[in-house]
């Protein structure tokens, strides 16, 4: 998995999710470990086995440098006895079929473990390699936040915390968060978010009380957000474009069940796991299309919208300590194109907007150059859109909407700004 990560750029998430199913819980834990701490710390680990190598590894062999930051990542960041590490590991070439790299792996843990301080202690001379991320990255992130840039790119590397958000049309949050103490589960209310509950890790999420009846929703305390921001009113026609996975749908629909909520993506995959979501939680009367949402002949019917949902599509670096392979699939060409896509979207969807109606612009990103700019850059070509101050103490005010970074409030990073069609 690791390896169609960082070679292929496929999702450790995606693909992790169908390997737990034929775990026991334990064992399944242990691969989350595993994988996500070793594609976490990848970039550091990197920068000790290429002190490790005598000369770089072959593509073709990315598999076992690979297998090298695995090893290194149990060595280092898990108590398994050092012997263990560098035996399995050196055996495991063998099932390979690469053979030809047992003395090497068994060779280069061993000077590791003779050598260890030294090779930890160059690798973090350099503070990309010392956070663990692409140079890029921790270069846009000193330069649109250099007061924070430190403690965002600290969080980067902490594991995110299990945030609920309960279905107050079955019970409010003070009676799971009763539910929760009584069945011996650590949990809190959440620092943001109205109906937000953390809860302590090392729960399974379909363990948890009240799963299949829809009690709750696994949503990040920042994500919540979203749909308190729009407060839909009774029989208004609510747009949430680039709905998938579902978290803010499922939200609006509870949050005012007598909304005409239309929700669209262009992933009829990722739309399944929207309808799945309605249906555990018990929201019906969402109206779901296929269909890309600038494509506005492909899905609306001319109708305007009283309010509208943009959850653009974006570099999702705000959730990278949630979805640490971010650092392997997103690259610093992206952001230009990105960029693009969001301002196109918020000028091809403003003019289903409704006159006096108004549109949330989110992103789960922290750059400035796919939030603020943004909005800025929509604001000065479209003569009939206002920008409307979110009147809020979290996060951080920007020349144009709210910024919370990663960690800020523990939740993680996203982007809000609220403008009204004049």
């Amino acid at each position: 998995m690791l390896t169609s990560v960082v070679k292929d750029g496929k999702s450790l998430g995606e693909m992790i999710r169908s390997r737990q199913q034929s775990l026991e819980a334990r064992e399944a834990a242990r691969l989350q470990e595993i994988t996500f701490g070793t594609i976490r710390w990848s970039l550091r680990l990197d920068a000790v086995v290429s002190q490790l190598l005598k000369k770089p590894m072959r593509n073709k062999d990315t598999d076992v440098k690979v297998l090298l930051w695995q090893a290194l990542y149990e060595i280092i960041y898990m108590r398994t006895p050092d012997y263990a590490v560098v035996s399995s590991y050196a055996a495991l070439t063998n099932k390979m079929r690469k053979g030809w790299a047992k003395s090497l792996v068994n060779a280069s843990l061993r000077e590791f473990l003779r050598s260890r301080e030294q090779l930890l202690a160059n690798a973090d001379a350099s503070p990309p390699s010392r956070h663990s991320v692409p140079e890029w990255l921790y270069s846009s992130v000193s330069r649109d936040w250099p007061d924070q840039a430190e403690a965002c790119l600290l969080s980067f590397n902490k594991k995110a915390p299990l945030v609920l958000r309960v279905n107050t049309q079955q019970l409010s949050r003070d009676d799971y968060l009763a539910e929760l103490t009584a069945a011996d589960i650590d949990a809190a209310v959440a620092q943001l978010g109205n109906d937000s509950i953390a809860v302590s890790s090392g729960v399974r999420v379909e363990a948890l009380p009240g799963f299949e009846q829809g009690q709750f929703a696994v949503q990040d305390s920042a994500a919540q957000l979203a749909a308190e921001l729009l407060k839909p009113a009774a029989s208004e026609r609510v747009l949430d474009a680039c709905a998938a996975p579902g978290g803010k749908t499922a939200h609006l629909a509870g949050l005012q069940p007598g909304i005409h909520l239309t929700a669209i993506d262009n992933d009829a995959h990722r739309l399944t796991r929207v309808e799945e979501n309605l249906q555990r939680l018990g929201h019906d009367g969402v109206t779901l299309h296929c269909a890309d949402a600038a494509d506005l002949s492909s899905w609306w019917d001319d109708v305007p919208f009283n309010a509208i949902l943009l959850d653009a599509p974006c570099s999702a670096l705000g959730v990278l300590r949630r979805h640490p392979d971010i650092r392997h699939l997103r690259r610093d060409t992206d952001i230009n194109v990105l960029a693009a896509t969001q301002l196109r979207l918020l000028k091809t969807l403003w003019p289903t907007l409704a006159r006096g109606g108004r549109l949330v612009y989110v992103t789960c990103s922290i750059l400035k150059q796919e939030n603020q700019q943004v909005v800025a850059e929509f604001l000065r070509g479209q003569a009939d859109a206002a920008e409307v101050d979110i009147d809020a103490t979290w996060g951080l005010k920007c020349q144009h909407g709210r910024q919370i970074l990663p960690g800020q409030h523990n939740s993680d990073g996203f982007y809000y700004a609220i403008l009204a069609r004049q």
